[in-house]
């Protein structure tokens, strides 16, 4: 799904599904401690508002355009872990992100370089 912060998507794996309600009652009660509105319903369609993709023995996928779409992605994408959830980057879109990006966006560039450099290789041996 989309990240609701940053222009990218998130993932996670299936054992976090059960978590999602839980973090959902979580967050109507604070809403409800601080006198703030909370719409359950909008909030749950937006956590449980994923797609399941299937992997393939060697950690491919296929990525559905709409989700290329939402997330910006062209022909480049950065995998970032972020504990429970990783998020999916188009590298044009990381590179606009703060100071505190620095990590992810040094090796997203370095990942980038190395890619660049097989392809040239690839492409003079033939």
């Amino acid at each position: 799904m989309k990240h609701p912060s940053w222009n990218c998507l998130v993932g996670f794996g299936l054992s976090r599904k059960p978590e999602l309600e839980a973090q959902l009652d979580r967050e109507e009660e604070l809403a409800v401690r601080l006198g703030k509105e909370f719409d359950r319903d909008t909030r749950s369609s937006q956590l449980f508002g994923f797609i399941e993709m299937p992997f393939d023995d060697s950690g491919r996928f296929v990525m559905p355009d709409h989700l290329r779409t939402l997330g910006n992605i062209d022909d480049g994408l950065y995998f970032q872990g972020g504990g429970r959830f990783f998020t999916l980057w188009n590298p044009e879109e990381l590179a606009q992100m703060g100071d505190d990006w620095a990590g992810a966006k040094a090796a997203c560039e370095s990942f980038l370089a190395d890619a660049k450099g097989k392809g040239a290789t690839k492409g003079a041996g033939k």
